[in-house]
């Protein structure tokens, strides 16, 4: 027995040791970039965004009604969406189909917009906000700001600097003139130093999503082993009677090692689980099916008029057009928010009656109306859409779902592993849980420091490891 606990901790130490020297520097990366991520978010384009980048509707020079948009799109069921906005001075059809593809017909005259040039996409920008000396700045495929797929519907861009104190650029789709997503110079440059490193967005491994999610698996996962190692040998250490045995950087590493292993092991091993190993976690929103179910209706049909369009208050920046439990309904956003309008409303009792499509068989088991954030119903990263309907089924998966009661939007989907995920990624990742969920600057606190910490145990191991290989 004493020689197998012996080999035991040899194996434990040398595991340790190799995996720290290969993975050391990836730990120290992720704790700096994420101290960094905490200020400085990736780029991305937020709904309120992209509403107020549009000009108020001119509706009086609408001359095609949905129903006419859809018959000139060709498509054989309604699409995903359907939305009447300003595109420069123009009003346009939006449509996104089942698929994702794009397209975009001028309610003018019905045609296909044509695609955008240099020169276009510079005029198209100069309507924007923030607009001050619109310039083109090329073509883009993809890049690291647009390298993930949800991208891929949209692509190819036409990218233009707005000339603003910011240094906006605008992502615009060259088939559509759609506007993707803004960047300004801050998101730029610290990304470099924020998520680009903390999630290895190198854009040609980024690119191909399975081979980019099985190199992080696989380091992190190393990294997580070596953690765990290191944690449970600065424990055998302690039990020798001596506080530390080592001298120098090696005490720094096992002193911090053992007051801040576990900090270490919980983000490395939140972190892997964030990469969603084997789909262990399910969707977050509905598939095509619930969808279609929600809608109640899937051909393309829409029946408001030109009259009915008229009635949309003033103001109005975009108008959307949906099928809710077979009934239409038309949504106008606009500064104050969105609302139904045009003659049509929504109820409740018309989205509960919907949502009982969604799961076939299986009524909801609560409908609870949340005025304020819970434990499953947040954003991090500000305050969530409120108020809003959760609708909780009976399913096997015990599936949620969160709707807006004004819109009738699905805003999200959870079942039981989602719910888990809240607390494995969440609670141990960012310390969203508890007290410290009420107090965000106690919890950003938190979050630095602890990445300190951890930042000792890591740079103290990454010394000792470059000491290690540098023996002859």
């Amino acid at each position: 027995m004493k020689g197998l606990v012996k080999r035991l901790k040899r194996w434990l130490h040398l595991g340790h040791r190799w995996l720290g020297i290969a993975t050391g520097l990836f730990v120290v990366a992720w704790f700096v970039s994420g101290l960094v991520m905490l200020t400085v978010g990736f780029p991305g384009l937020t709904a309120a965004e992209r509403v107020a980048a549009l000009a108020p509707l001119t509706l009086e020079a609408v001359r095609l009604t949905p129903q006419g948009a859809l018959e000139r799109s060709g498509s054989a069921q309604f699409p995903a969406r359907l939305a009447l906005a300003m595109r420069g001075s123009e009003p346009t059809y939006w449509i996104t189909h089942a698929d994702g593809r794009r397209q975009a017909l001028s309610a003018v005259t019905g045609e296909t917009v044509p695609p955008l040039d240099g020169t276009s996409a510079a005029a198209l920008a100069a309507t924007h906000p923030a607009a001050r000396h619109a310039t083109d700045l090329g073509p883009v495929t993809r890049d690291r700001w647009t390298v993930t797929a949800r991208f891929d519907p949209l692509r190819p861009f036409r990218v233009v600097a707005l000339g603003d104190a910011a240094g906006t650029e605008l992502y615009l789709s060259v088939a559509t003139g759609e506007l993707v997503l803004d960047t300004t110079r801050t998101e730029r440059v610290w990304n470099w130093a924020g998520a680009l490193i903390h999630w290895i967005y190198v854009t040609p491994l980024r690119a191909r999503a399975g081979l980019w999610q099985d190199v992080v698996l696989w380091v992190s996962g190393a990294a997580l082993a070596g953690a765990v190692t290191g944690y449970a040998l600065g424990f055998v250490r302690l039990m020798r009677g001596r506080l530390t045995p080592y001298r120098g950087w090696a005490a720094w590493h096992h002193l911090a090692g053992v007051a801040g292993g576990l900090v270490v092991v919980t983000f490395l091993l939140s972190g892997w689980l964030s990469m969603n190993p084997r789909g262990w976690f399910g969707p977050r929103m509905p598939d095509a099916a619930m969808r279609a179910g929600y809608a109640g209706q899937t051909a393309p049909v829409f029946p408001t008029g030109l009259d009915d369009l008229a009635r949309a208050p003033a103001g109005t920046r975009e108008i959307d057009f949906a099928w809710i439990g077979g009934k239409p309904l038309v949504v106008a956003t606009g500064p104050g928010g969105a609302a139904p309008c045009c003659g049509t409303d929504l109820t409740p009792d018309t989205i509960v009656a919907a949502a009982r499509a969604m799961q076939p068989g299986t009524p909801p088991r609560s409908v609870t109306r949340l005025e304020a954030p819970d434990a499953y119903w947040y954003d991090r990263h500000g305050a969530p859409p409120l108020p809003v309907l959760r609708l909780a089924f009976d399913d096997p998966a015990g599936t949620w779902f969160h709707i807006d009661p004004a819109t009738g939007t699905i805003l999200g989907r959870t079942d039981r592993s989602g719910r888990a995920n809240r607390w494995l990624f969440d609670a141990l990742h960012t310390l969203d849980a508890g007290p410290l969920a009420q107090h965000p600057t106690l919890r950003l606190t938190a979050i630095v420091a602890l990445s300190a910490l951890g930042l000792v145990i890591a740079g103290s191991g990454a010394v000792l490891g470059w000491r290690r290989l540098r023996r002859p």
